[in-house]
């Protein structure tokens, strides 16, 4: 089973220290996770928001994806080659990380979220890098 999986949000930091995933619920959910990895504080001035939350869709499955704890460079995903199902393991498939060379050493946690179809059944994921 194929398909295409679409990025709704990608950060460099405020993931865990360990590779993980949750799916995601409903929209209440969703803003929590998303203020609570960010490190954002909800103000609001007037009637409108103080940030704009992406939009959650009801049609597809939303997963959270916790990368896990790096010591340098720039691991955060900005693109899904592919996703398909086996054996109930979900597959990402996204561009290798390639270094850029000598590089400062900075602690990450990135983390991103991205959908899959709602018809999907899987009891964990895995990334698969591909050039």
């Amino acid at each position: 089973m194929q398909s295409k999986a679409e990025i709704i949000k990608s950060e460099s930091q405020g993931g865990t220290e360990q590779p993980g995933f949750v799916i995601i619920k409903n929209e209440q959910e969703f803003q929590k996770i998303i203020t609570s990895m960010q490190g954002i504080s909800l103000v609001e001035v007037g009637n409108e928001p103080a940030i704009k939350f992406p939009v959650f869709p009801k049609d597809k499955k939303v997963v959270l994806y916790n990368l896990g704890r790096f010591n340098s460079g720039d691991h955060t995903i900005r693109e899904i080659k592919n996703i398909s199902v086996k054996d109930n393991v979900l597959y990402v498939e996204v561009p290798m990380y390639e270094s850029g060379g000598m590089e400062i050493q900075v602690l990450s946690n990135p983390w991103f979220i991205f959908t899959v179809p709602s018809n999907y059944q899987f009891t964990s994921v895995q990334l698969k890098s591909s050039k």
